[in-house]
């Protein structure tokens, strides 16, 4: 998947997997995070 250069928005889970944990992964991809947050969804 080509995201180098893409804006992502990146919504995590309390009880999943956290906002940090996913952008760690995007950040080999070189695509531009304009916004993490992690949500508790009961």
């Amino acid at each position: 998947m080509k995201l180098a250069g893409k804006k992502v928005f990146v919504l995590g889970e309390r009880d999943g997997v956290p906002a940090p944990a996913i952008e760690a992964c995007m950040k080999q991809t070189e695509a531009d995070i304009i916004y993490k947050d992690t949500q508790c969804f009961v």
